[in-house]
């Protein structure tokens, strides 16, 4: 399989700024075994005509259309099932590729073997101002990108870009991607790797441009807020991650930490909830009193969800974990 045929399943809606910059990337590739799978989902601007005359000009564009607004799981699952190709990706609308993106992506893959994701470095960018945190979570990408350590970090946020892996089709199958209506998708598709125990090779060059700007999904869909990720986390841990035979402690007291003892207390899960404030030791809260984190080195084995969101608060959290030889992904882990 030296040039398989690699499927791009782009969900489309209202990308009409964007999406002729977007369409000439995937043009421009240096790899051209591709076909290009647009799903307009009810878009009110001219992205469907836009799409339309692309596919007049390249016969590889072929262009679906998910009615009114439907979403994007729905969308990529349309897009899935007209694809023919033994490798896929996804294109967000709004982004652009490196000219060698697929050729690398496709040949990493290839030399890994099924039973690999194929991923790479990615840089953010924006029309006006990009914000901090778009900049932190970038540079934490690409990190992951250079120690391969992502599934150690998966409960923290998602470890793979989006729009920038590339999974051979027998796999997604294996793994039932794109079936669940389930938010955030990305998020979810990325647990789905992790459960059915895939490996995750990085090309280390940046091969994806994201773009940010004010109507992202991310930043408006309600579907993307931070209770919707706890809502996708927290299951996940309990069937992959967690182990009943060992106490369970969850550290952090904030406005997310609030939030997990909630879901823990509904989900009738024994724990040990601790901080550092002295202040809210003693207080009880979701059918749990607030300890102070020092009782953990008391506890037989435990196992920790760190729901601390301030990086110099983690710092030192990451400290004490290490003088108690605490491992990433099997002792203690990040949720937020």
């Amino acid at each position: 399989m030296d040039d398989p045929l690699i499927s791009i399943l782009m969900p489309v809606r209202n990308a009409g700024p964007y999406l002729e910059a977007c369409i000439e990337s995937i043009l421009e590739q240096t790899y051209p075994h591709w076909e290009l799978l647009p799903v307009d989902d009810g878009s009110v601007d001219d992205s469907l005509a836009l799409l339309e005359r692309f596919a007049q000009r390249d016969p590889r564009i072929r262009v679906n259309r998910n009615g009114q607004n439907r979403g994007i799981p729905s969308a990529l699952r349309l897009a899935f099932s007209h694809s023919r190709g033994a490798l896929l990706t996804r294109m967000d609308a709004d982004d652009r590729m490196a000219p060698q993106k697929l050729e690398r992506l496709s040949a990493l893959l290839q030399n890994n073997g099924p039973g690999h994701i194929a991923t790479a470095r990615v840089a953010y960018f924006s029309d006006t101002v990009l914000g901090d945190g778009y900049l932190r979570y970038q540079d934490w990408l690409n990190d992951l990108m250079r120690t391969g350590r992502h599934y150690e970090a998966i409960y923290k946020e998602c470890v793979l870009p989006s729009p920038c892996w590339m999974a051979f089709r027998e796999d997604l199958l294996r793994c039932s991607a794109f079936e669940a209506e389930t938010y955030p998708e990305d998020y979810d598709l990325c647990f789905r790797f992790y459960k059915a125990g895939f490996r995750i090779a990085a090309v280390q060059e940046t091969l994806h441009f994201w773009r940010d700007h004010s109507s992202r999904a991310s930043r408006n869909e309600p579907q993307y807020a931070n209770q919707s990720y706890f809502d996708l986390k927290l299951p996940y841990f309990l069937e992959l991650d967690y182990n009943p035979a060992r106490p369970l402690v969850l550290w952090g007291a904030g406005k997310k930490g609030k939030q997990l003892a909630k879901r823990l207390s509904e989900n009738g899960i024994p724990f040990h909830w601790v901080c550092d404030n002295p202040a809210k030791w003693g207080v009880r809260l979701h059918e749990t009193e607030l300890k102070d984190f020092r009782i953990i080195p008391e506890l037989a084995h435990p196992q920790l969800i760190i729901a601390v969101a301030a990086p110099d608060g983690q710092v030192e959290i990451l400290e004490f974990l290490e003088k108690q030889a605490f491992k990433a992904g099997v002792d203690y882990f990040f949720f937020c």
